[in-house]
């Protein structure tokens, strides 16, 4: 195999690893399903929450269908069905989004702790697909390049955060679904794409021998 197409294969598993490039666009489906739904159709709440519900569920089975992998199709239906959920019980369209909100604060946090423990999450999520197992752990230099490609994560969290939640509180609903669109898959491929950057340049495999 030569060195690019070796490249190549790194960078998809991690991109596999976080979800796959399908998998981050189908979770933004649903929501705008939910917004174009509630605005076309006369702000109709119920109409709107069984609309995504639905897209959620055809993504869900498209994807199991595939023979893609049965936990990401699971999750990111649960996830649907959690959004409208909250939705019906407020009454709020707005708190269609709540969820990935609070999703996105879970993980910028979750990001953090592991960086503050020197756990840095993306080590315990891409040291095993490198073969390394949690043997990077041993070597400071392995655990520092870890934490950087860490803190891009809590970068990418904090910044979906920042735009979509004024956004929320504002009760801009469209704008909120345009966000929510445009932050997804396209910011989780530059941010993969620097991750895997940052850790090629940190592999001893890739470094000239002295």
């Amino acid at each position: 195999m030569s060195e690019g197409n070796a490249r190549a294969g790194e960078h998809a598993e991690l991109l596999d690893a976080l979800g796959g490039p399908q998998g981050i666009a189908d979770s933004s489906i649903p929501g705008l399903a939910f917004v174009t739904a509630y605005t076309l159709g006369g702000n109709d709440l119920a109409t709107a929450i069984w609309i995504a519900v639905g897209v959620g569920a055809l993504i869900a089975v498209i994807r199991v269908v595939r023979r893609d992998p049965l936990q990401f199709a699971l999750i990111g239906f649960a996830g649907v069905a959690l959004a409208a959920f909250v939705a019906d019980r407020t009454g709020e369209a707005e708190d269609f989004f709540l969820p990935g909100l609070l999703l996105n604060a879970a993980y910028a946090l979750a990001y953090l702790v592991s960086i503050a423990v020197r756990r840095p999450l993306i080590g315990l999520i891409v040291g095993p697909l490198r073969g390394e197992g949690m043997a990077w752990r041993q070597d400071p230099e392995r655990v520092r390049a870890y934490t950087r490609a860490s803190w891009i994560w809590v970068g990418v969290f904090t910044l979906r955060l920042a735009v979509q939640l004024p956004l929320y509180l504002a009760g801009a609903l469209i704008a909120l679904g345009v966000a929510k669109t445009a932050m997804g898959l396209p910011i989780f491929l530059i941010a993969i794409y620097l991750t895997y950057l940052l850790l090629r340049a940190q592999d001893p495999a890739a470094k000239p021998a002295a």
